[in-house]
């Protein structure tokens, strides 16, 4: 059997350890966010009533929510989507550019006599040489230009 510990030596517990430091919240929104989620934290007083205690939480908790929206300057759901960067619409309006043109040159049709050709004089592979033919119209001439020029 292990003898007896003194009163002060606690199991699993190095008294070298020191508990984690928490920094402080940088910017004012941190603050303004750190103080209504310790609304949330705070001690209530603890009553019979189980509705009284939920009646509370629901009130530090709407506290803590309009907080954090006047800090935002948020409204709601539907203010925030109106805050759409402007580089997140040009990002979705090049995306959904790129997939009409992906589409639409995957409805071009290419002649197999201009695949060969490309295939035999650029030494590329066939899935390479339809590509190419595809994203220049079915165009041999111009997708052999292309290729050159940007070979170049």
């Amino acid at each position: 059997m292990a003898e007896p510990q003194p009163p002060n030596v606690h199991e699993g517990v190095d008294p070298t350890d020191e508990p984690p430091a928490t920094a402080p919240p940088a910017s004012a929104e941190d603050r303004k966010a750190a103080a209504a989620l310790s609304s949330l934290d705070s001690q209530h007083t603890v009553s019979d009533e189980p509705s009284k205690t939920k009646n509370i939480d629901q009130e530090a908790l709407a506290k803590a929510i309009s907080r954090l929206e006047l800090s935002t300057g948020a409204k709601g759901v539907e203010s925030t989507e109106l805050h759409v960067s402007e580089k997140e619409r040009d990002f979705r309006e090049k995306r959904r550019r790129e997939r009409e043109e992906r589409e639409r040159v995957a409805k071009v049709k290419v002649d197999g006599g201009d695949v060969a050709l490309l295939i035999q004089e650029l030494e590329l592979s066939k899935t390479s040489a339809t590509d190419l033919l595809r994203s220049h119209g079915g165009d041999a001439v111009k997708a052999m230009r292309a290729y050159v020029t940007a070979a170049v």
